[in-house]
């Protein structure tokens, strides 16, 4: 229990920030804590309904929040100002993907893997985000790759000019970390597939199974956001830029291809299922063949037996002196006569 009270506040302040850089024309972002946030927002009120914001780069802010923090939602609503269907969509839990506009703004949930997401993992989280042309805010309850990468990339000294070119960037992370693991799980599916053509079957099939489970469950939270970007792009808002909705369509475009070679991993993987199925019951019908064949065999030698096992009178060939290779001639030509009718039924099956 400890352990897990640690980890919902690991690396936020004591608002639940994790992070937060100021973005300014021509220079790279600088952090900024909670306080300064707040008083920058102060400093750039936003632009009131009747307001119209020309398409200039300007600057802006990006928050990222822990909302596993208590204080989180609370400092949100009492410093940025944001509008009430993101906090309606915090507290449903929608993990819906979806990118749609409200008034001026962008409102976003975004699913992504979390840092421990494996081939065989279903570990999931969702990102909502908010973003308008001063203010983008992140918010999730679990760290996920996707913003770690974006966080390094402004870390690093990369240039945004734009709300929504640090949006396009996360949903280009969050590709790149779909091609990532589709690639892991390709790679384990070949080496699977190698096992299958050299007839060593181990437990291919519970690593298959987990394998499919993951991959059909990202494929279910992450194939609406390709129709969800298209949506936005056909009625942006005014504050975008031209080069932000080019870079948005490439985007798009690449995102809807990851998915389709996610999808025809998921049809791979099925396939090979079926194959490993057909093996096994292949190996189970020759098996159930043998315990027959094996039967039949057995079957004149103990009914022979079981007749002269029996404690009674008037037994045949009980004082002929050649009684005993009598009844191995016997017992010999009836095995012989069930073994060709046994094989005869198994070559009338194959064909």
């Amino acid at each position: 229990m400890q352990s897990g009270i640690v980890e919902a506040g690991y690396g936020s302040d004591p608002v639940g920030l994790v992070s937060g850089f100021l973005f300014e024309p021509g220079r790279p972002g600088r952090e900024i804590d909670s306080n300064a946030a707040a008083a920058w927002l102060r400093e750039h009120p936003a632009a009131g309904p009747d307001e119209t914001v020309e398409q200039a780069e300007r600057p802006f802010v990006w928050l990222h929040f822990n909302l596993s923090h208590s204080a989180c939602e609370r400092w949100m609503r009492g410093q940025l100002g944001l509008p009430d269907d993101f906090f309606e969509a915090l507290r449903q839990g929608s993990h819906s993907t979806r990118i749609e506009r409200q008034d001026a703004a962008l409102l976003a949930v975004v699913n992504d893997v979390i840092y421990n997401f494996g081939v065989a993992s279903t570990d999931i989280s969702t990102l909502w985000a908010h973003a308008d042309h001063r203010l983008v805010v992140t918010a999730r309850a679990r760290p996920l790759r996707s913003v770690d990468r974006l966080r390094a990339a402004v870390r690093r000294g990369e240039m945004f000019q734009s709300p929504l070119n640090l949006v396009v960037h996360l949903l280009q992370d969050q590709a790149d970390v779909l091609v990532q693991i589709v690639r892991e799980t390709g790679v384990s599916v070949d080496q699977i597939e190698d096992q299958l053509l050299s007839q060593r079957l181990q437990s291919n099939r519970a690593d298959l199974g987990a394998m499919r489970r993951g991959l059909v469950r990202l494929q279910r939270l992450l194939a609406p956001e390709p129709g969800a970007l298209f949506r936005l792009l056909n009625r942006p808002p005014a504050w975008l830029l031209e080069t932000d909705l080019q870079a948005l369509r490439e985007s798009t475009e690449e995102f809807s291809l990851v998915l389709n070679d996610l999808a025809a991993l998921v049809e791979r993987i099925k396939l090979l299922q079926e194959e490993i199925a057909a093996k096994l019951n292949e190996q189970t019908n020759r098996t159930l063949f043998t315990l027959t064949l094996v039967t039949v065999l057995a079957l004149p030698i103990n009914i022979v037996a079981g007749f002269f096992g029996m404690n009674v009178g008037g037994i045949p060939l009980a004082e002929h002196p050649h009684g005993f290779w009598v009844l191995v001639v016997l017992v010999a030509s009836f095995t012989v006569l069930a073994g060709r009718w046994a094989f005869r039924k198994q070559e009338s099956g194959m064909m």
